[in-house]
């Protein structure tokens, strides 16, 4: 069981970035803290929060550690969406039944 929210870790703009920039494969911290106005250390407490969230997982490498992205948790995430969508659809498509009535009369 994660230790954090997967939704409280990605409520962070950075974190989420991380995540994209994991898509592309493993990376070192100090790869990933370069493409931020941010210090190594920042970054690492990013990345403490996405391990804690089991989003992350890191892999010694000699003296680096290299993160990977683990997408499971955010079958989560897309099962809450899911429900939003539904919704939207449905409203959509109820202003398209009110737009093709309107543009008849």
């Amino acid at each position: 069981m994660p230790e954090a929210d997967v939704f409280s870790a990605l409520a962070n703009p950075v974190r989420r970035e991380i995540l994209m920039q994991l898509r592309k494969g493993p990376r070192a911290v100090n790869d990933l803290a370069s493409g931020f106005d941010l210090g190594r250390p920042a970054v690492s407490e990013h990345l403490q929060v996405l391990r804690k969230a089991q989003l992350v997982r890191e892999e010694p490498r000699g003296r680096e550690r290299y993160y990977h992205l683990d997408p499971r948790p955010l079958s989560e995430v897309d099962d809450w969406l899911k429900a939003f969508t539904h919704y939207w659809k449905q409203r959509l498509a109820a202003l398209e039944d009110v737009l093709d009535e309107e543009s008849r009369k």
